[in-house]
């Protein structure tokens, strides 16, 4: 059962940690808008637009990403001022054992792990498909939507590439297609130019060469001007950025990483890695909570100031080693689910040192 402690304690944390996250994002997107504003003037973006299509997508993606960081020092600040004022001794004194203490901690850090997790996976994917759509009209550039030298593995044993390709007007030049079976290529297709229907899903090809390598020796050649063709790749796909990742929620996730593995493209890594961070994250989040009550339960001499220096050292360590592991895990040089986990693995027994102390 709750008692009236812990809702104090409960509320001190959320309306704490709710003010500074809020000022915060107000403060990040003011500074985004100073950052993209030509682009909105010379673009001609609609205010609606910008209000509705960007920033108010954009609020979730800024919420979850430092949300840890804030839960954190969140705890820090106003437990050290329920030291500082020995509000904490005195609930001691009365009786209430500290694991009693942080119990309300854990259980707001455990529902926001929970909604974090729920970001992650569904929320945030679902704003961000938005906000990607209004960068791609609004915010990047001309040379953001042309590529040259594409090679793709589109399904086994099928190898696709591309001279060059221009999402402006969906359309790419010198198209190369291989078919590959047992070591040996049994069909290719030439195109001078090929497009990308968008009505009909469907690409055409234009001025191609279909030749056939029968088991005998000999070839048939079709030559053609103009056909409809079912290539099995989508020229969004040539566009995706590492940050355009967050855009996919867990079933399209986990679609993507099986539709890479097969194209042998070697980024199945990185999206791995983004899979499981997702899991890991709230984990992370409830670790830091429980990390702060500990570092700033205790009564120091230089009162808020020192527990925030040293919270601000733990997280940003802690933060510095999540994206370091993540790196090794985006390139394959280390197993994802190991990249992940190894952050929280190696602070887990320095919250039990620092819970240890606090306990004396």
């Amino acid at each position: 059962m709750l008692k009236k402690l812990d809702f104090y304690i409960i509320k001190k944390f959320v309306t704490t940690f709710f003010v500074a996250i809020a000022l915060f994002t107000l403060i990040i997107i003011i500074f985004d808008i100073a950052e993209k504003l030509d682009d909105f003037v010379e673009k001609k973006a609609p205010l609606n637009a910008i209000i509705f299509g960007y920033y108010i997508n954009f609020i979730p993606f800024i919420l979850n990403l430092f949300s840890p960081f804030f839960i954190f020092l969140t705890v820090i600040f106003f437990t050290s001022k329920l030291a500082d004022k020995s509000e904490i001794i005195s609930m001691i004194a009365s009786g209430i054992t500290y694991n009693r203490f942080i119990r309300p901690y854990l259980i707001v850090a455990v529902i926001l792990g929970f909604f974090s997790f729920v970001l992650n996976a569904w929320i945030i994917p679902k704003s961000d498909k938005q906000r990607v759509k209004f960068e791609n009209r609004y915010v990047r550039n001309v040379n953001d939507e042309y590529k040259e030298n594409i090679i793709r593995q589109i399904k086994p044993g099928v190898v696709m590439s591309l001279g060059s390709f221009n999402r402006m007007d969906s359309t790419g030049f010198n198209l190369n297609i291989e078919w590959i079976k047992k070591g040996k290529i049994t069909k290719k297709l030439f195109a001078d130019r090929i497009s990308w229907a968008k009505n009909k899903k469907k690409w055409r090809i234009f001025n191609y060469r279909y030749r056939i390598f029968n088991n005998d020796g000999s070839e048939k050649i079709i030559i053609g001007e103009l056909k409809d063709t079912l290539i099995p790749f989508n020229p969004n796909d040539f566009f995706i950025r590492d940050e355009d990742v967050q855009s996919f929620n867990m079933r399209e996730l986990n679609n993507f990483i099986k539709l890479e593995k097969m194209r042998g493209t070697g980024r199945e890594f990185f999206y791995e890695t983004e899979k499981y961070r997702r899991f890991a994250s709230p984990f992370s989040l409830i670790l830091l909570a429980f990390i702060g009550v500990c570092v700033s339960s205790t009564k120091k001499r230089g009162g808020i100031g020192i527990n925030l220096a040293i919270g601000l050292f733990i997280s940003f360590a802690y933060l510095f080693l999540i994206q370091w592991f993540i790196s090794y895990g985006s390139n394959g040089s280390m197993h994802p689910v190991l990249a992940v986990w190894l952050p929280n693995v190696i602070y887990l027994p320095i919250a039990l040192l620092f819970y240890l102390k606090a306990q004396k």
